[in-house]
């Protein structure tokens, strides 16, 4: 049987105009900016330009050869997977459990409540993140100073005389670890906010329930909180992923260098130099494209994932805890 059609909608000025505005100009925009560098970049990683000739040569996949077996680029994707892994993780679960803590971590007696004083956290939490990147990293770069840093100067005043003249920075075997310290303290503050408004989202009478259910802290925040943000949590998740493969100005401004035995090198820091140091831009524009799919990758198996998850989530409802 034929579906009678529907009313034909007319061309008018409003419906023209809302087309033009708010789609046709992002679109446009989106080409210029996004989708042309882009296709642009990957041509000039198929050529062995410099950046300072008007024509390219031709060299095919050449530069993704070189790539492949260059020692130092491969100890590059290596660092910065190692800060992929180790950086969203260990700031989510920062930031979410000090959530939980301003929202439902406080007294288990009335109404379900955060710690006191669960505003003045929020606030000076937030503080790192409002100071530009460069400033951070180079405070840092003082806070771990061998001979001044405060860091030193803490650890030998409790007793621990081996760190009088401990380079942290410079020592390959704390170098990483001290600069995803400086990272991870720079985001937890505003991930801890962004979960404490997403925890508030979740109506109080869920929490109630788990509270008469006998949950404690640990497995409300599992049980219900965990599901109740899972949207912000994996969207969380990706913005430090890709943040975590570049983390350039960070990097840059504690180990300009690499680091102690390119320990600290990422991939961002080895495009910087091969371009504008060795002026190899083809080559460089090659590690680029190499990057934007690895952070393709990271995006696509995140909400991949995440939406397994959820359907998963929504069979089972939440563990434990009656609605």
């Amino acid at each position: 049987m034929k579906t009678p059609a529907g009313p034909r909608r007319k061309l008018t000025f409003d419906r023209v105009s809302l087309v033009v505005v708010f789609l046709g100009i992002p679109v446009a925009l989106y080409l210029l900016f996004v989708l042309y560098p882009f296709t642009q970049a990957a041509w000039y990683s198929l050529t062995s330009w410099s950046g300072f000739t008007a024509t390219q040569e031709f060299v095919g996949l050449d530069n993704y050869v070189k790539l492949a077996r260059d020692g130092l680029f491969l100890e590059a994707v290596g660092n910065s997977l190692v800060l992929l892994l180790v950086v969203p993780a260990l700031t989510l679960v920062l930031s979410f459990a000090l959530a939980c803590l301003l929202t439902f971590g406080g007294s288990s007696t009335g109404a379900v409540r955060g710690l006191a004083g669960a505003s003045f956290y929020r606030v000076v939490s937030f503080f790192p993140y409002v100071v530009p990147a460069i400033v951070v990293g180079i405070i840092f770069g003082r806070v771990y100073d061998p001979s001044a840093g405060l860091v030193n100067g803490v650890l030998t005043g409790v007793g621990l005389d081996r760190f009088t003249d401990f380079a942290w920075l410079g020592d390959p075997s704390t170098a990483m670890a001290a600069t995803i310290a400086v990272i991870v303290w720079s985001f937890v503050g505003f991930y801890m906010v962004l979960f404490v408004a997403a925890i508030r989202g979740i109506p109080a009478e869920v929490f109630e329930a788990a509270r008469l259910d006998g949950a404690g802290r640990f497995r409300t925040a599992v049980s219900v909180a965990v599901p109740g943000i899972a949207g912000s949590l994996r969207t969380a998740y990706v913005y430090l992923g890709i943040f975590a493969l570049d983390a350039f100005v960070f990097l840059a401004a504690l180990n300009p260098d690499g680091g102690p035995g390119n320990s600290t090198l990422v991939i961002t820091q080895q495009i910087f130099t091969t371009a504008f140091k060795e002026g190899r831009f083809g080559l460089a524009c090659a590690m680029g494209v190499l990057l934007a799919v690895l952070t393709f990758l990271f995006t696509g198996i995140v909400f991949g994932a995440g939406r397994v998850l959820a359907r998963r989530g929504e069979r089972t409802g939440p563990r434990g805890v009656r609605p």
